[in-house]
């Protein structure tokens, strides 16, 4: 059984998480700003569908992602040499988060509801959450192409 967190609760200990679901840790709480932060501090993060209560998860092993080991294929190679892009950050944080959470194909829904965005929203506006744009010439103009967002805590995206 997993904790409810109440407003204002401490996240329990990590070692607390679920084998099965992996990660599960707890259940409830809020999405404010200080305890996004604190989670996020912890390598917990919230995941749950519109409708759901939060559920706060720290799966084992978690995805770390190493830049120095990161290698360009031929493909990006090519792009990066066109140049028929523009990279920025922090410009379009909100239409980022739109774009992530709009459906792709057959998929559907997206834990990335209505309250998710507003919250990260929040956590980019107090500066600890970016994104970063790639954009392209349309038939309209410049226009978003991809992007991608997340929460910095001290040296980690």
């Amino acid at each position: 059984m997993i904790p409810w967190l109440r407003r204002g609760d401490p996240f329990p200990p990590l070692a607390l998480a679920l084998a099965e679901p992996n990660g599960l840790l707890a259940a409830g709480g809020d999405l404010g700003v200080p305890r996004l932060l604190a989670a996020y501090q912890r390598g917990i993060f919230p995941w749950f569908s519109p409708g759901e209560p939060i559920l706060w998860w720290s799966p084992d092993p978690r995805m770390v992602l190493f830049p120095e080991e990161f290698r360009v294929s031929r493909s990006l190679r090519k792009r990066i040499v066109r140049g028929d892009y523009q990279i920025t950050s922090d410009t379009a944080f909100a239409q980022v988060m739109a774009e992530c959470a709009a459906p792709r194909g057959d998929e559907r829904g997206t834990w990335i509801s209505p309250a998710m965005v507003q919250a990260y929203c929040w956590l980019h506006e107090a500066g600890h959450a970016h994104s970063f744009e790639a954009w392209v010439q349309g038939e309209n103009g410049v226009e978003l192409a991809g992007g991608v967002f997340g929460v910095a805590i001290r040296r980690a995206f």
